[in-house]
């Protein structure tokens, strides 16, 4: 036997290659691989995908007879034989094998279920039959280069001049069905219930050829890929004869279309036999996909696209970003509604191939990436700009004007596990965004969350998210271990769940909850209110083990050990900094984070004396508070920063004042003054500057002006640093600027290359919001990781967006009620009180308020880049987005045979119409 040389699979935008250089040509691969290529006018030899594909799957024998055979004609036994002279006892098994490799496939005949033989082209054909069976591709991986090549090398010139239909070449969109119009006229063919109608009783599931191909390439989509095409007909018989597939019933093949449409993913039939024959119904994810790339990377749509085009009803859009999050094609981006000053925003439309000179500079090897930006140069709607998880806040108010609060809090709850957290503790930058502040006040978004997230106090009427697996063999088995159970490490675990996994997450503490649970309290946050939102997270399968430091109680290794693949460490900024200051090691001397946790846990349950806290931020506010509450006399603050620099948000200092804290600002710490052992006080030195001329924090002191403060308790609030313990002795995860770990800016992946970060421990010191959507993040990478081979970046939602210009709009009419407060509950003594008295607003105010809300953003459809699948439809709740018949021509289906009788008459107009063309004096971007 011939040395087989192992390939080089370059992995490029999609693009690979193969570099052969064998001791012999097998000359019999050649002349088959001439016969059955896809690619006009060229010499296949040795280093093309043609003969190192085939030489992978057959043998010259094999060859020979299959260089009898004329392309997609079927053959008897009987024929066969008299062909090629050989016996049918001996023929008839290798011809089987001819199967089995993918050279050959099988049709019957109809009366006696006989079995004919026919040799198809490589797409679609033995190029995707051989990359079926993944033992097959992991002997010999060339084979998915060969698939992905033969894909791409007979389109790269022919494509622009193929007309609408496809001209009986590759895979053609077939709509949701649920999502062509009622009303409308449509083409039998159209429907997925007209192919399963022709073919009813003849179905079986097989895995995508895609899906393990790309796999091979080290470009996998983390899917798993079995059993998403539906082969039909006799394909069926040959997909289960073969061992590539199983025989399923219409229930089960309605199902799988179900998951695929709830994944996003897109119906593609195959395209080569005209309006009377498919063989099979595949449901494809653009990430891996090599027939809808022909639409995206080529930009020539009239490769692949239906007949249907998504059109916006603008009236009813509310910007929730769904429908761009799942369009495969890119053709919905977020825009404005508001008009300019010039008058209503006007996007570009791409441009296409139908009267455009078209060559490598027109095409988009990065489409898989460009597919997923989320919105448009010019921006959409400030709120979900700003919010850092990217909330659909226009929707949700919408939703809760409408009543229907169920649906507004499943919405809210894809970008955030925990809204009625939120609802109370949020900094709200969506309020600081918001258009409506430019008039009178912001929408008060976040109240009208918390209103909303009522339902998750009571477990009646909890929202628990459908669970949507990319799998249709049920949730995934992969191991994974969460680090700390905060906000990232909650919200992690949440969205790994929702995705099909069972997630454990370690925490070192008595209860989950993180900084939540012991460094917020309760006047601000009751604990009921996190325990409520995390028994969601119990509901969806997460484990949460307590009492259990990692590094300490079990290392990573000994979770390696147990069968764990991947990590997130999200254990959070949770020790409090020191000052570096004379005296600060002295009794009755703490950090405001320690404070805060010892009360909470109460080891903490009295103070006897005047109380001086160091810091101007929240934390050091939410201190200030607690000790009043437990005793503390003549409390103070002390701030670097004047009162109109301090951290700490407007309604912490001013609900700080009423109670009677005094804020001192413009004042650093110098030195504790001690006495026996303990704090008698504390002196400042008088901070003339905060920031230097860049903006960093460069503080510079006058060290003549200074003050002494008498108290018996100092709390220091100035910053928080992260304490790994020994949870990452002997990894190779490297530490950067505040000993935060070093990880990937998108996908959180450390220098080890099984452990993903996310919240403080990265980012370092910041708000629940930040850590929620820093989780989501994770969940995404570590359910990419542990897919062999999946591609950690390539096609994900960078999840950018851009504010509109809030000084280029025209407000002509809007509702001019005022901002709605919810209030204090004044029967509780809410200044002493651990009890929350802040009030939620009623269902009137919720009503009036979301009036409020001036609608800036809608989705914007490109016509020319949509595709017509429909998925878009699925994905909005706001009857916004519907397909329309535009383009019925797509609907043509040719047998590939006849392909050149369209291609040029089709290319020859199109060229007349490029020749005669006016060009434009500017170039639109």
């Amino acid at each position: 036997m011939e040395e087989k040389k192992q390939p080089r699979i370059i992995g490029a935008g999609g693009m690979s290659a193969y570099d052969s250089h064998p001791e012999k040509v097998r000359e019999p691969i050649i002349k088959l691989g001439q016969k059955i290529t896809d690619r006009v006018g060229v010499k296949v030899t040795a280093q093309d995908p043609e003969y190192y594909g085939l030489a992978a799957m057959i043998t010259d024998e094999m060859a020979e007879i299959a260089l009898k055979m004329k392309l997609r004609t079927p053959y008897t036994l009987d024929q066969m034989a008299q062909m090629t002279g050989y016996d049918k006892k001996e023929l008839e098994p290798l011809l089987f094998q001819m199967g089995y490799k993918g050279v050959l496939e099988f049709a019957y005949t109809k009366d006696t279920h006989e079995r004919l033989y026919v040799l198809p082209v490589f797409v679609m054909g033995s190029a995707e039959y051989s990359n079926m069976r993944m033992g097959d591709l992991e002997e010999h991986p060339e084979m998915a280069s060969f698939f992905e090549r033969m894909t791409f090398l007979p389109l790269e010139k022919i494509t622009p001049m193929v007309p609408p239909g496809g001209a009986g070449i590759g895979m053609h969109v077939i709509p949701v069905e649920k999502a062509i119009p009622n009303n409308a006229h449509s083409e039998s063919i159209e429907h997925i219930s007209h192919w399963l109608e022709k073919y009813e009783g003849r179905y079986a599931a097989s895995p995508c050829s895609c899906r393990y191909g790309r796999s091979i390439l080290k470009e996998g989509c983390a899917d798993d890929p079995e059993d998403w095409c539906i082969a039909v007909g006799d394909m069926a018989d040959f997909v289960v004869e073969t061992d590539r597939g199983h025989y399923v019933d219409k229930e089960e093949v309605l199902r799988i279309l179900k998951k695929a449409e709830d994944n996003g993913f897109v119906h593609q039939i195959t395209n080569m036999d005209g309006e009377d024959k498919i063989i099979a119904i595949c449901n494809c994810n653009v990430n891996i996909c090599n027939a809808l790339r022909t639409s995206q990377l080529f930009n020539t749509p009239n490769m692949s696209r239906s007949a249907y085009v998504a059109r916006v009803e603008s009236e009813n859009c509310v910007a929730c970003g769904k429908c761009v999050e799942f369009c495969p094609a890119g053709a919905v981006k977020l825009g404005q509604k508001l008009c300019t000053k010039n008058g209503p925003m006007k996007y570009p439309k791409h441009l296409l191939p139908d009267d455009n000179r078209w060559g490598k500079e027109m095409w988009d090897p990065d489409y898989r990436d460009n597919n997923r930006i989320n919105c448009y140069d010019s921006g959409t709607a400030p709120c979900k700009t700003a919010c850092p998880a990217h909330i659909a806040v226009q929707g949700y108010l919408k939703m809760a004007a409408q009543g229907r609060y169920r649906d507004a809090l499943a919405l809210i709850k894809k970008d955030n596990p925990f809204p009625a957290v939120c609802g109370r503790i949020c900094n709200r930058q969506c309020e600081e965004a918001c258009t409506r502040g430019t008039i009178d006040e912001a929408v008060a978004i976040d109240a009208v969350k918390k209103f909303i997230a009522q339902q998750d106090l009571n477990a009646e009427t909890r929202y628990i998210p459908e669970v949507i697996i990319p799998s249709n063999r049920g949730p995934f088995k992969e191991k994974i271990a969460i680090i700390g159970a905060g906000p990232a490490g909650l919200s992690c675990a949440y969205y790994l769940a929702c995705k099909g996994y069972y997630p454990t997450v370690f925490e070192k503490n008595e209860k989950p909850g993180g900084m939540l649970m012991y460094g917020i309290p309760s006047y601000k946050l009751e604990k009921d209110v996190i325990e409520a939102e995390i028994e969601v997270l119990k509901e969806l399968g997460v484990t949460i083990q307590c009492n259990v430091e990692v590094g300490k109680d079990i290392t990573l290794d000994e979770l390696r050990a147990q069968g764990y693949q991947a990590f997130y460490i999200a254990i959070g900024a949770q020790k409090g900094r020191m000052p570096n200051i004379p005296g600060e090691d002295a009794e009755n001397t703490m950090t405001a984070v320690s404070f805060l946790k010892e009360v909470h846990e109460n080891k903490i349950s009295q103070l006897n004396g005047r109380v001086v806290v160091v810091g101007g931020g929240n934390v050091a506010i939410d201190a200030a508070r607690v000790a009043s509450r437990i005793g503390g006399q003549n409390i103070s603050m002390f701030a670097l920063e004047q009162e109109k620099e301090l951290p700490a948000s407007k309604e912490e200092i001013m609900e700080a004042k009423e109670e009677d804290i005094q804020i001192h600002c413009g004042w650093g710490p110098k030195e504790v003054v001690v006495e026996d052992g303990k704090v008698k006080g504390i002196i400042f030195k008088k901070c003339i500057r905060v920031f230097d001329e860049n903006g960093r924090f460069a503080p510079v002191y006058d060290e003549n002006e200074v003050w002494q403060m008498d108290c018996e308790y100092v709390i220091f609030s100035i910053g928080q640093c992260n304490d790994y313990g020994d949870l990452l002795k002997g990894s190779k995860v490297t530490f950067g600027r505040g000993n935060c770990i070093n990880a990937d800016a998108l996908t959180y992946q450390s220098e080890e290359s099984d452990i993903f970060v996310g919240g403080d421990v990265y980012s370092g010191p910041r708000f629940a919001i930040d850590a929620i959507a820093a989780g989501k993040e994770g969940a995404e990478s570590l359910h990419r990781y542990v897919h062999w081979n999946a591609s950690l970046t390539i096609g994900r939602n960078r999840r950018d967006f851009k504010e509109l210009d809030k000084n280029n709009i025209v407000i002509e009419s809007y509702d001019n009620g005022c901002r709605q407060e919810a209030g204090m509950d004044e029967s509780i003594d809410y200044r002493h009180s651990f009890q929350d008295a802040h009030k939620t607003l009623s269902e009137e105010q919720v009503k009036k308020e979301t009036a409020r809300c001036l609608g800036c953003g809608a989705s914007i459809v490109d016509p020319n880049k949509c595709i017509g699948c429909g998925i878009c439809t699925t994905k909005c709740e706001f009857d916004a987005i519907h397909l329309h018949r535009d383009l019925p021509e797509h609907s043509k289906m040719v047998v590939s045979e006849e392909k050149m009788k369209h291609i040029l008459p089709y290319a020859a107009k199109r060229g007349l119409k490029i020749m005669f063309k006016k060009k434009p004096t500017t170039r639109v971007k």
